[in-house]
């Protein structure tokens, strides 16, 4: 997968690249897996904003991506590579021998045509869904569960993957795209090899009406507001912020302030921090 550039003719087009959508084959999407989605605004149930910067953009529906793959030995052939606006990774749609259709995440090597397959028995070849259990130690693996049955909730964004590092009683070990190694049940489900649309991260939005169509609304540094706005501002000319480190408009330490807690439940299964 590459990225376009294109010729300066507007100061924005000068930086504004995008992936290559060469690789997709479908424009429009399947409408039975479409549900809509409704625009908050960063508004909650009383009406205020309580996340900033949200608000606008273009209209768009969900796709219904299978996460839990448990049509287990029932062969499905890939229809069509798809865009998906909410999410960076391309979707493929698969349409399964009994007649019905899903859409999965398109791992790199995945075209049209291909078999996909999960369940214990199936190969070790990319798109297909397997419990750790019976993936080789070493594997590359996404769309990974946490719970059995649950549905994928790791690695699930363009270009990335986990290895499988080992497997010892209950657990396994895997190795995450932060490079944090935790253990993962045996019984969970992930899918074999790495998501596709690997440029992802090099495409440059180019221009503020870009993300403005994204749903994202300007952003204005706490430096440059009144003191009565944010406790970063004030002062005359450029000033520094006056205060021990960087905090939110409500006084909360930020930017390198460790905010997971400590006796969260789930740090017994952390290995291996990934800092």
């Amino acid at each position: 997968m590459a990225v376009k550039t294109f010729n300066p003719t507007s100061p924005a087009r000068r930086n504004m690249t995008v992936a290559d959508f060469s690789s997709l084959t479908k424009k429009e999407p399947e409408k039975s897996l479409l549900v809509a989605r409704s625009k908050s605004g960063g508004r909650n149930s009383y009406g205020r904003i309580t996340v900033r910067h949200i608000g606008g953009g273009n209209r768009r529906k969900i796709r219904v991506i299978d996460w839990k793959r448990t049509k287990d030995a029932i062969p499905a052939t890939v229809v069509a590579i798809e865009y998906d606006p909410n999410r960076t990774a391309f979707i493929a749609l698969i349409q399964y021998a009994d007649g019905a259709k899903s859409y999965i995440l398109a791992p790199q090597g995945l075209k049209v045509g291909d078999k996909v397959v999960s369940g214990a028995e199936a190969d070790i070849v990319p798109g297909n869904c397997l419990p750790i259990v019976n993936i080789p130690v070493g594997t590359l693996i996404h769309n990974i569960e946490l719970k059995p049955g649950k549905g994928a909730q790791m690695v699930r964004t363009a270009g990335a993957s986990a290895q499988l590092m080992a497997k010892e009683g209950e657990f396994a070990q895997v190795r995450l795209p932060s490079g944090e190694v935790r253990m993962v049940s045996i019984k969970c489900r992930a899918t074999i090899g790495v998501i596709g649309n690997n440029e992802h991260e090099n495409v440059s939005i180019g221009k503020a009406g870009r993300h403005r169509h994204m749903g994202v609304r300007p952003a204005v540094r706490g430096v440059v507001m009144n003191p009565c706005d944010h406790p970063h501002g004030g002062g005359e000319g450029k000033s520094p912020i006056g205060l021990p480190g960087p905090v939110t408009p409500w006084g909360v330490p930020t930017l390198g302030k460790k905010t997971r807690n400590k006796k969260k439940q789930s740090n017994k299964y952390i290995v291996k921090g990934r800092k």
